[in-house]
């Protein structure tokens, strides 16, 4: 049975993706391929339901094996976008909903994970954020040492204009920082402290400058 939240029904049992250094934050967008047959079979299963599936990190990257234990806390997306290729894979595109804390994990369906997740302590997910106190400035500031350290190109006047929510959640889904890294950032309680946060990851990182890249990296 769904649990409802507003006007937003949130499933009892949800799929789980997990993928190292990936992040999906609520109301962000992030694009996948899909290509392994057990998430093949999670994508159709998904389509053919709610539509949702839950992100989630390995939470040990010293441990390996198909079904890693993870992070007890990930972030829900709709399938918003959806296409199959020639060659049987799936491209979609995930809609950040709720973020969720994991109950329970179930026995596996068609070799992919599911849970039990648990919404309650998430409910402002749902809700559009306010406007934040943070430094944006300061912010842009560490991004454009940041980049110009790493060689990426930017648009600026984009970054610049755009609110501030959704400034926050697309750096910090799009920049390759650690996992460790990545899950702080979602797990930051409300908008201000992600954003606190993410300024003090860019910063550190133009400090320590890393000669691999910016962060661990994830390819997805």
């Amino acid at each position: 049975m769904a649990e409802r939240h507003g006007a937003v029904a949130l499933p009892a049992i949800l799929p789980v993706f997990p993928l190292t250094g990936v992040l999906l934050l609520p109301r962000g967008r992030l694009p996948l391929n899909i290509f392994e047959p057990r998430y093949l079979a999670m994508t159709r299963d998904a389509l053919a339901g709610e539509r949702l599936i839950g992100m989630v990190q390995p939470s040990d990257p010293m441990v390996t094996g198909a079904n890693p234990p993870v992070y007890p806390i990930g972030c829900a997306g709709r399938i918003t976008s959806f296409a199959e290729t020639d060659d049987g894979r799936f491209l979609i595109t995930l809609t950040g909903i709720s973020r969720f804390r994991i109950s329970e994990e179930l026995p596996l369906l068609e070799g992919y994970r599911r849970i039990v997740p648990e919404w309650a302590d998430f409910a402002r997910d749902l809700e559009s954020e306010e406007e934040t106190g943070f430094d944006r400035e300061r912010l842009i500031r560490g991004l454009r040492t940041l980049f110009q350290q790493h060689q990426i190109s930017a648009d600026w006047d984009a970054i610049t204009s755009v609110p501030v929510d959704r400034l926050v959640t697309s750096i910090a889904m799009m920049c390759p920082f650690e996992p460790s890294e990545k899950q702080a950032l979602l797990e930051a309680s409300d908008l201000d402290d992600r954003a606190r946060l993410l300024t003090a990851i860019v910063e550190m990182a133009v400090l320590n400058r890393p000669s691999g890249g910016i962060g661990a990296g994830a390819r997805h």
